[in-house]
């Protein structure tokens, strides 16, 4: 099941990041679905996965972008990573602790982006990529993040709670 979830993952969520999310921004911002994804399975799954994952998902984007080669998949497999720490060492994971999670790796994400842009840019112009890109992208991707760490939260206690009949009789 796992690794038909991942390559699902993998190559569909590159796709509809670029095609479907495009009608859906806010004021030209989009949440970052594959740094959302491969922050959440490092969280659920661990560092490996988180890391995996996030290299492919990174891996599809760069090859998908005209962005400076092997940006995405280094920062979304660092997120993997980072998230498989942040499951690892925090003893009861919550909807808020993934949302504080989602807004420092969005925000070391989309500095390392803002880093590698040419230099010829100056600093009221760095000031004002951070104030109209990187932090409503941080946000959208806290809200959006968060919101699916609940919903996989809900459904698995549902999935546990579930009463189960008795096996081998005939009902």
């Amino acid at each position: 099941m796992k690794p038909a979830l991942y390559a699902g993952l993998a190559l569909g969520l590159v796709p509809i990041q670029v095609t479907v999310l495009n009608g859906l921004s806010l004021w030209g911002v989009r949440p970052d679905l594959c740094l959302v994804a491969a922050c959440l399975v490092g969280i659920v799954a661990g560092r490996l996965e988180g890391l995996l994952i996030g290299l492919a998902l990174g891996l599809g984007q760069d090859l998908f972008s005209a962005g400076p080669p092997m940006l995405n998949m280094g920062t979304k497999a660092l997120a993997g990573l980072l998230g498989g720490l942040v499951g690892r060492h925090v003893t009861d994971v919550t909807p808020v602790t993934v949302m504080l999670a989602l807004a420092g790796f969005s925000a070391l994400s989309g500095a390392v982006a803002m880093a590698s842009v040419k230099t010829g840019i100056g600093l009221m112009d760095r000031l004002d990529m951070v104030r109209f890109v990187l932090l409503p992208e941080a946000l959208f991707n806290t809200v959006v993040g968060g919101g699916l760490y609940w919903l996989l939260s809900v459904t698995g206690r549902r999935h546990q709670q579930a009463p189960r009949a008795p096996v081998g009789l005939v009902g």
